[in-house]
């Protein structure tokens, strides 16, 4: 019997780590998770629905995604729907076909036409804030807020 070199290592879909050794949790389509807290992980993909408080790097939530709960994130890539407490460290982007709606703070706001923001919205994470109105559509995307 010949000694093994290496254990055989788990197909890329069997495991939660991804490119760069981060973690990735990836909700599929037609999953729901629900009453749970996400630590540790550093990109969540939602392709289904999550109810969840969560504290990590990057999320991503697909067009027919959905998150529901609490959210601190570095970075929030919103294709799909949000909806609760979230709060982006440096980046929020709201895609065309994405909803965003709660209370809402961040560092950088990018928001495609299309995309939709509602809700107690603040600029800056930290001590210093300032509130932007959401109450009428963005005629510059760049520097103000769409609501469609």
């Amino acid at each position: 019997m010949a000694p093994r070199s290496a254990p055989p290592r788990p197909a890329a879909t069997d495991s939660p780590v991804v490119e760069q050794g981060g973690s990735k949790l990836t909700v599929g389509p037609n999953i729901k998770l629900k009453g749970v807290e996400i630590t540790d992980c550093d990109t969540l993909v939602v392709e289904g629905t999550v109810e969840a408080t969560m504290d990590s790097r990057v999320i991503h939530i697909a067009q027919q995604g959905a998150f529901h709960g609490s959210a601190e994130i570095d970075i929030a890539e919103i294709h799909g729907e949000f909806t609760g407490s979230l709060t982006v460290r440096q980046k929020l982007v709201i895609h065309s076909t994405g909803k965003v709606s709660g209370k809402i703070r961040y560092g950088k706001l990018v928001v495609e036409e299309g995309g939709q923001l509602a809700g107690e919205v603040e600029v800056g994470v930290g001590s210093r804030t300032e509130r932007a109105p959401v109450s009428a559509p963005a005629a510059k995307p760049a520097a103000q807020i769409a609501v469609a």
